[in-house]
Parts: C-alpha cells; structure tokens; sequence
C-alpha cells in the first residue's frame, strides 16, 4: 500500500535515507512531544519524568527503584527524587521489599492512577482533532507507524 504524505521536497529528499529519516524522525517526533507537553490546559503538575513513571507502574505493576531507574534510563538517585516528589503529592506509595529488607518496592496510588488516567485523556483531547485534519490513508500510515515507534522507545 502506498501513502501520499504532504512534505516539502527537501525534507522528501533528506528523509529517503537513514541518516535523513533518523534526522527527520527526530525532529518529528520531539516536535510533537514538546507541544503536547506546552499546550496550555489544565496542567497537573506532575513532570514529564514523574508522569513517565506513574505510566510504567500502570503498565507493569509495582517496582524497585532501581529496576524503574533501569527502566527509564535515569540514575537511581534520580529516580529516588523523582518517587519521593511523586510520593509526597501521594501518587506513589512505598512498601517493604518482600525479601531484600534494603529495598523499597514503590506502586501507584489510586490518586497516582486518576492524575494519570486525567493526563492521558487531556493529551487525547488535543491530539485527536488534530489527527482528524489527516486524510484516512494518512491516518492508517500512522497506525501502522506506532507499533515500531514504541519498539523503536524501547529499544
């Protein structure tokens, strides 16, 4: 199947290479992530980091810090600040390691979930008219697209 995706000449020619699609790509893509991090809406105060964890403990259940630190490519005292903010605004809760009496293991609250479940939603809002301005094949493109960019994130 082919698409018909509006683009410049030059960017059409830069991004018919690797190094030109990576640049592209990257471009994009943190274009697009700034500005539904800025769009001026009811913000929750949580930062992209901490909204990044509350994400993984829904997704994956509780946690160490050190396997989140793992997780999120950050250092663990990083993500030790990170869980203490989140955990004093009562989004996070600790508990005891079951067996290592030096660790913590770290979950989601359920004011933790609805702060998430508000932003995912509030993000949804903005992005949804404007993935409605695309053209269906355009549409189904980035379907096909977001499988191997989240492949891509997690690699």
């Amino acid at each position: 199947m082919s698409y018909a995706i509006n683009m410049s000449p030059t960017a059409e020619k830069v991004a018919r290479t690797d190094a030109g699609l990576a640049s592209s790509l990257r471009f994009s893509v943190n274009r697009l992530s700034r500005r539904m991090r800025t769009e001026d809406l009811d913000d929750t105060g949580v930062s992209v980091g901490g909204l990044s964890v509350l994400a993984r403990l829904f997704r994956d259940g509780q946690s160490s810090i050190g396997q989140l630190a793992a997780a999120e490519r950050v250092q663990p005292p990083s993500m030790t600040r990170t869980v203490s903010c989140l955990e004093a605004e009562g989004l996070v809760e600790r508990a005891p390691h079951p067996t290592d009496g030096r660790q913590v293991i770290i979950r989601l609250s359920e004011a933790g979930e609805a702060v998430l479940v508000a932003e995912r939603r509030r993000r949804d809002a903005w992005l949804m008219p404007r993935l409605r301005e695309l053209t269906p094949d355009e549409r189904a493109l980035l379907r096909q697209a977001a499988p191997i960019l989240e492949r891509l994130s997690n690699s």
